[in-house]
């Protein structure tokens, strides 16, 4: 079956640099742009995500990373299932300063397509959702993420549809099953319907 073409679906699909990137979201946060944008396109992917990693995380005090955390979208949700500690990180100041106070223990900026300052082993979990996507974040940095989990975290994901393949996420996803994680969920989401949008929604156990 032929990739369904989502280029053009969003203004921002069509940026290709991190500096491009970085002016359009320092733009699009102002004013709570952003998460009105959100609302009105029925963006279901961080609580589609975190529905997914709950099903599987019982233990709710444990340490979460949520990278490319934006506006704390994630955070919110975490939050509704009872999850209390996260750390978020994001590549847009913009963005962080409109994270609500004290959602976060940590949040810094931070580009996920270098080396992640974290240790070895730290985080209990990573959360990555819509940070996949048009001229974002590269699959290495699932290297990073498995990094810097724990052995049996959980690190769970979206990848928007129309870079799966094209930006290599199929390819890398398939290595790491080799020997650094075993695959629980993968599978296409809404992500955003109201776009027809849709987003492979990944939640992976660290060996």
């Amino acid at each position: 079956m032929a990739q369904k073409d989502v280029g053009n679906k969003i203004p921002i699909y069509k940026l290709k640099t991190t500096s491009e990137v970085m002016k359009y979201y320092d733009e699009w946060g102002d004013k709570d742009k952003y998460n009105k944008d959100m609302v009105d396109w029925n963006y279901t992917g961080p609580k589609e995500t975190v529905e997914i990693f709950n099903k599987y995380q019982k233990n709710k005090n444990i340490l979460i990373f949520d990278a490319g955390c934006g506006t704390g979208l994630v955070g919110i949700e975490l939050k509704k299932y009872g999850f209390e500690n996260f750390h978020g990180a994001d590549l847009s100041q913009t963005l962080l300063d409109t994270v609500p106070e004290n959602l976060y223990q940590k949040l810094e900026k931070v580009d996920l397509n270098q080396k992640i300052s974290s240790d070895d082993n730290y985080y209990d979990a990573v959360m990555c959702v819509g940070t996949f996507t048009f001229g974002h974040v590269k699959p290495n940095a699932l290297d990073e993420f498995v990094r810097i989990t724990k052995p049996g975290g959980l690190i769970c994901f979206t990848i928007n549809e129309g870079i799966h393949e094209e930006y290599g996420f199929d390819k890398k996803i398939e290595n790491l099953k080799n020997n650094k994680w075993e695959e629980l969920e993968f599978f296409k989401s809404d992500y955003i319907a109201s776009k027809d949008v849709n987003a492979w929604l990944g939640l992976y156990r660290v060996k």
